[in-house]
């Protein structure tokens, strides 16, 4: 059942918004009624967030200024920040041996020093209230390692890191921050991804969705990105008040080996 609002409507910030989890994430917590801004780079995002009933602001989050703008239109638009979900991402397969250094920063100020400076800039506003969720949507790719992602496992697992101190500086303060960890979920991002493994393997792109991505996997099958947004909404409640500092799996069984 929908969670009770308060008196005023919370109101969530979610990066990463055009497509798959950051698009759910929005769309679960407008249904809420929830006042939610969806952030993302392509202008395209417009569109699945006003079709979700969310505010938009388009930013490079790669740009730390960009980061504290995007804080900025939030608080100006809804007076504060309750809810951070920190979803932005990319993906980039390639041996260590030839990763470009650019795709390596570029993955490392988005996904993690992003997030460290949406964190640090919607704080103040959470302490105030004495209230808020930090939700950052880390990957299995936190705990464990596959060839050809150096840059994206080093950031999940910092990104982990990140969850733990944030969790801990802010339990005083009414402040919980917590990881999700999914494995393969079915995004555009995914999709993308069969065509890059199938041509550093050397393997079809069924071969890859079976024998890499389902491999270590229990349950046979992609992630649905509302499974991930669900549980981003229990995190986000009340009722997750005393959970914090966790990372929580949704990895098929992957890790239960």
């Amino acid at each position: 059942m929908p969670q009770a609002l308060p008196s005023v409507p919370r109101v969530v910030l979610v990066t990463g918004t055009a497509s798959g989890i950051g698009e759910a994430v929005v769309r679960h917590f407008c249904e809420l009624g929830y006042q939610v801004l969806a952030v993302d780079f392509n202008a395209q995002a417009q569109a699945t967030a006003d079709a979700a009933g969310a505010a938009f602001f388009q930013a490079d989050l790669s740009d730390g200024e960009a980061c504290k703008a995007a804080v900025a239109e939030a608080i100006k638009r809804f007076g504060r920040v309750d809810i951070l979900v920190n979803n932005a991402g990319i993906q980039h397969v390639s041996p260590i041996e030839e990763f470009p250094e650019e795709k390596w920063r570029f993955i490392v100020d988005l996904m993690l020093t992003a997030p460290f400076l949406l964190t640090q800039a919607v704080w103040p506003s959470m302490r105030e209230n004495g209230w808020g969720r930090i939700i950052n949507i880390a990957s299995i790719h936190a705990h464990v390692a596959s060839p050809g992602k150096a840059a994206y496992t080093s950031v999940k697992h910092g990104l982990i890191g990140l969850t733990k101190t944030a969790a801990l500086e802010g339990g005083a303060d009414g402040i919980t921050a917590n990881a999700i960890c999914p494995a393969y979920v079915k995004t555009p991002l995914v999709e993308n991804q069969i065509a890059d493994q199938a041509r550093l393997h050397g393997m079809s792109e069924q071969d890859v969705i079976e024998q890499i991505m389902l491999k270590s996997a229990a349950v046979k099958r992609l992630i649905d990105p509302a499974e991930v947004a669900a549980m981003v909404g229990y995190l986000a409640s009340d009722a997750a008040g005393a959970v914090s500092g966790s990372s929580w799996n949704i990895d098929l069984g992957w890790t239960a080996q």
